[in-house]
């Protein structure tokens, strides 16, 4: 019987006979010197943006949300190169599908979109197009569903939100219909292009491509969300606290158009009854939850979000991230020092280059080498930026903490040995992360606070914490909050400010090219800091009745114990040398949770209370970082640290 020849060196020699063949092919058809030309590394701005071609099209979504029997039709304005069309070659996309583009504009100036007496768009928001046009790409900036020139109703991330996106992709792709007008009947094709898209966009632009690439549409090869949501449960509510007064349908009202607000009363009534301010999931959040469809992402994902961003909280990149990691999508992250703030106003030079590069290599298939490089960019400092080959880094482990009474009431210890005893802290709605933080080393009645010793070296946290609590209540309702503290001296940006870590200068930095109606001239900014003796550098927040399921939250029998497990927020922190790791338990955190209908005092139960954190290094590192050091807390003192966060306006806009 003949030997059988494995499949993978069958499958080696017809690629080898393959490549030789191609190879000959391509020797006797080229010349000498195109056929030694190495191929291209970097798009070049080799096209006329003056002469770029500028038009609308309405993209048929399928849906009539507004339910005036016809299909919704969703406005998608294009700016593209005209030469590659004249020359018989086809470009790609990148894309933002926003609802902002009329209502509260794009970027650090809010700019909005123009247009001209023939509806062609004059002014596109942001540097995209100024930068990527003449370099051989199409920019297509896609107005929501209800907002601006579009049909429908706003939806707040849901099916109407994700499918006037979706609904592009696939025109640009050849699988739907659009039209030269919002009315007529004329279609159009998108003749010009590959199909080949990226989508890019801040906050609720960032999210809808998130909730796009969720559904696995093909043709859509990356996304570079920026601060965006992963799950919208996860910005209302926070294991069943409301972080904030107000829903969806709050929201929705904010941007839709006026023919929206005039026809989308039922949309606006079921957003309204599918989110409950008890905080229970409901199917609403089910539908607008984009981690659990992780698995059908096809495209590569370039994230970046601020760390001390408490609009759209760093929850959503860390979950988001998770899931990602866990179905091998490619992955890049920046994570910066800042509150809600783009790349483009903390790190400008570099961002334009990497994300230039980025766009090179996903949608062009340019070798530049990119996706060899590190995977995740840090801010460790302001405007100090470190790189990590993988994120979270190699030898990361999770290490469980636990806290332990200390000689002054309140002010307990947070090392490895588990222990026993109680602290007892009563909610105080007046009082915020701040407040506890700056009293940190003072027995106080509205926190229980637990720190190491002085650590002898420095101690990395890279990832996602969780803070598991047993307390018993004096009242039917509480909520908890639980905050990691790097507990010493440093600069940082001041992220509670209104800029949230920037600065907004006169001067401007050009980034593409001009015409009469759309600069590539931005203004430029610088670092906004402040000198602290603390930092909050992670945060988490939960409602005790839903101790048992976020699904449907219980009133609380007062002097029971209930245990919960609180979700802290993703990040990366180094505790340096010679400062001390510090755990808050906590009730109310001003501005950041609503109350609860009570005012309860809470016992922990120590014995059943543990920190389980990301160390890099694990066990090891924590035992080594905190010997030597004695273990006594700090002497009392008031600590300064940045004014207390102020989120009363909650909106994922720019």
């Amino acid at each position: 019987m003949p030997t059988r020849t494995p499949m993978r060196t069958r499958f080696t020699i017809w690629r080898t006979l393959a490549t030789a063949a191609v190879t000959a092919l391509l020797a006797a058809f080229l010349t000498p010197a195109a056929a030694q030309a190495a191929p291209p590394r970097e798009s070049r701005p080799v096209y006329s943006y003056a002469h770029a071609i500028r038009e609308a099209v309405w993209v048929d979504t399928g849906l009539d949300e507004d339910r005036d029997g016809k299909k919704d039709r969703v406005a998608a304005d294009i700016v593209r190169p005209a030469e590659p069309a004249r020359q018989g070659r086809k470009v790609p996309v990148i894309m933002d599908a926003s609802p902002y583009y009329s209502c509260c504009g794009r970027g650090n100036e809010s700019q909005l979109k123009t247009y001209d007496a023939h509806g062609r768009v004059v002014q596109m928001p942001l540097f995209y197009d100024n930068y990527f046009v003449p370099r051989g790409y199409a920019f297509v900036g896609v107005d929501l569903a209800g907002t601006d020139r579009s049909d429908g109703c706003v939806d707040v991330g849901g099916r109407s939100d994700i499918r006037s996106a979706k609904a592009v992709v696939d025109w640009l792709n050849g699988r739907a219909k659009a039209y030269t007008t919002r009315t007529g009947t004329r279609t159009v094709r998108a003749g010009w292009t590959n199909g080949t898209t990226g989508m890019i966009g801040k906050s609720w632009d960032a999210t809808i491509a998130n909730g796009v690439a969720a559904t696995g549409v093909k043709g859509l090869k990356t996304i570079v969300p920026i601060s965006g949501i992963s799950s919208w449960y996860d910005y209302y509510f926070a294991q069943g606290a409301p972080l904030y007064d107000g829903g969806p349908d709050d929201l929705a009202g904010l941007v839709e158009s006026e023919g929206a607000q005039a026809h989308c009363a039922a949309v606006q009534k079921k957003l309204a009854d599918g989110s409950p301010r008890s905080g229970d999931w409901t199917p609403l959040w089910t539908e607008r939850n984009y981690v659990r469809s992780a698995a059908k992402v096809r495209a590569s994902v370039f994230l970046v979000h601020g760390m001390q961003d408490l609009n759209v909280r760093t929850k959503h990149f860390g979950q988001w991230w998770d899931a990602l990691a866990k179905h091998g999508v490619g992955r890049k992250i920046w994570l910066s020092q800042t509150g809600h703030v783009d790349p483009f106003d903390f790190r400008r030079g570099a961002w334009v280059d990497t994300l230039h590069r980025w766009f090179d290599h996903e949608l062009l298939g340019y070798d530049n080498g990119i996706d060899r490089e590190p995977m995740a960019d840090i801010e460790r400092h302001p405007d100090q930026w470190v790189t990590s080959t993988v994120w979270p880094p190699h030898g990361t482990r999770t290490t469980t903490l636990r806290p332990a009474p200390g000689t002054r009431p309140g002010v307990g210890t947070l090392g490895l040995r588990p222990a026993t005893g109680t602290e007892t802290f009563t909610d105080d709605p007046r009082l915020s992360e701040t407040d506890w933080a700056a009293h940190l080393t003072t027995p106080t009645p509205e926190k229980a606070g637990f720190i190491t010793a002085p650590l002898t070296r420095d101690l990395r946290l890279s990832g996602s914490a969780r803070v598991t609590v047993t307390a018993t209540p004096t009242t039917s309702s509480a909520h908890l909050s639980a905050v990691l503290v790097d507990l010493g001296p440093d600069t940082i940006r001041e992220y509670a400010d209104g800029a949230e870590g920037i600065t907004t200068l006169a001067r401007r930095t050009c980034w593409g090219a001009s015409t009469t109606g759309d600069s590539a001239c931005f203004k430029a900014t610088e670092a906004k800091t402040a000198r602290t003796d603390y930092t909050v550098f992670s945060r988490g927040w939960a409602d005790l009745g839903h101790y048992a399921s976020l699904g449907k939250g219980v009133p609380l029998t007062p002097g029971k114990a209930y245990t919960m497990t609180v979700d802290l927020a993703a990040t990366d922190h180094v505790v340096p040398k010679g400062h001390r790791l510090a755990l808050i338990v906590a009730g109310t955190d001003r501005d950041l949770i609503d109350p609860p209908s009570t005012q309860p005092a809470l016992t922990l139960d120590l014995s059943r209370t543990t920190a389980r954190v990301p160390l890099v290094g694990g066990t090891t590192a924590f035992a080594l970082a905190t010997s030597g050091s004695a273990s006594a807390a700090p002497a009392p003192r008031t600590l300064d640290g940045v004014r207390a966060p102020h989120t009363a306006r909650h909106v994922p806009a720019s």
